[in-house]
């Protein structure tokens, strides 16, 4: 298939672009996301997602070869000013994918899923999905406060976590940790019970709150609570921080158990 070249920005396919890029309707309505840079891009043919459309600056090279590797994907390319307002970071990587955002359903029974409650930040919230991702979880349940899972920062910050997860957006999380088939737990200050001493190897879901307000307490009351050890002069961790501790602490009950029997 031949690069398509686009100079104008009242150009009908760039501003389509430009909505999905700005607009979490656009997005919503549409089911659809842009993906940036080769890793994501990479990630998303490697889990069976295959893009509906390439779009490559004009400062890159390769926007033939890419016409190549994937014959079946219209490309366009951009001039820089264009495609600058196209990319979610300040340093844009020349490659954006429109994708369409994966539907899929819940897992039925997690073995381990993370419960985020009003998780506003982007870049935290890729973080911690990231993390997810990698320890293993099933299911990500976000409530509707939360930063929107599928939105270019979102993704840029979980660096194809996506697309190892199962992702409820808008999840009622008082119900879901009240369906959940195993312990729920959430980091709280001043708990006396600490993250070593729990028992993480069935079934466990664990929940985080806001960069700042921490859990609900409506949330709160219905959670095992526990507390991360800090012996330094700092009061509480970045949510993702938090996630990565409790999620990996799960992680080597696990092993060990494994290497016990």
């Amino acid at each position: 298939m031949s690069v398509k070249h686009i100079a104008s920005r009242d150009n009908p396919t760039f501003r389509a672009m430009l909505a999905l890029a700005q607009n979490r309707q656009e997005r919503r309505e549409k089911g659809q996301t842009l993906l940036d840079g080769e890793h994501l891009l990479a990630e998303a043919v490697q889990a069976g997602i295959m893009p509906r459309h390439l779009v490559i600056s004009e400062d890159r090279v390769d926007a033939e070869d890419w016409s190549d590797r994937l014959p079946q994907v219209p490309v366009t390319q951009l001039p820089v000013a264009l495609f600058n307002k196209l990319s979610p970071v300040n340093t844009p990587s020349g490659i954006l994918a429109v994708i369409d955002i994966p539907v899929r359903a819940d897992s039925g029974k997690p073995d381990l899923a993370v419960l985020l409650e009003d998780i506003q930040e982007p870049g935290n919230l890729g973080a911690l999905l990231r993390t997810a991702a990698a320890a293993g979880v099933d299911m990500a349940y976000l409530s509707k406060g939360c930063a929107e899972a599928w939105s270019p920062k979102t993704l840029r910050g979980a660096q194809g976590g996506h697309f190892g997860l199962h992702i409820v957006e808008g999840a009622d999380l008082i119900e879901r940790s009240a369906a959940f088939q195993g312990n729920v737990h959430a980091a709280a200050l001043r708990s006396e019970r600490s993250l070593y001493d729990l028992p993480l190897t069935g079934p466990v879901a664990f929940v985080f709150g806001n960069e700042g307000a921490g859990l609900s307490a409506g949330l709160l009351h219905r959670v095992q609570t526990f507390s991360i050890p800090m012996p330094g002069a700092v009061e509480s961790l970045n949510v993702a921080a938090a996630a990565a501790i409790c999620l990996f602490e799960r992680v080597r009950q696990c092993a060990c158990a494994g290497d016990a029997s």
